[in-house]
């Protein structure tokens, strides 16, 4: 499982415990070594949180993409380099790579990101041409984000999409 932008998140070791190969790229170098600290152990066997640039990454550098997890790399992008990733994980990807791609949806007039709000016709927009898209849910999430409303939101939706590389 392929996590770009990984940060430090705890998804890396959740999907390493769900029985997960992962393999994750992270900028900054204090969050790998933060990662690595706080989870020593059997399951960071099973991780391979590196520090790089996710633009310098190629299908050889990074190996076979069995899947993706997006939870939180497309939100926190600018618009401006939203069209350069996606065409990064497809060229990273092969036909039939699954990704959960998670975002975030409110009035952006309300609040600067990131998180960024990508809408559904965003994520048409950037993945409709490589990607079969199948909406799975969405969750009201603004009373779970309470910092969110001190930023003035009034509505915060999670949307969860499967994409399917074509």
């Amino acid at each position: 499982m392929f996590v770009p932008l990984a940060g430090k998140s705890p998804d890396l070791a959740w999907l390493a415990a769900a029985g997960h190969q992962v393999v994750g790229i992270e900028l900054s170098s204090l969050a790998v070594e933060q990662f690595k600290s706080e989870n020593a152990g059997p399951l960071l066997a099973s991780i391979d949180l590196r520090c790089g640039d996710i633009f310098d990454l190629t299908p050889e550098s990074l190996g076979p993409v069995a899947g993706i997890f997006d939870r939180a790399s497309l939100v926190a992008l600018p618009p401006a380099m939203r069209q350069r990733y996606v065409a990064q994980l497809a060229s990273l990807s092969g036909p039939g790579t699954q990704t959960l791609l998670v975002t975030m949806e409110y009035d952006a007039s309300r609040m600067a990101g990131p998180p960024h709000s990508v809408d559904s016709a965003e994520v048409t927009a950037l993945y409709g041409a490589t990607h079969e898209i199948l909406p799975l849910e969405r969750n009201e999430q603004l009373d779970d984000f309470p910092k969110f409303r001190a930023r003035g939101l009034d509505q915060l939706a999670e949307v969860t999409y499967r994409l399917t590389r074509r």
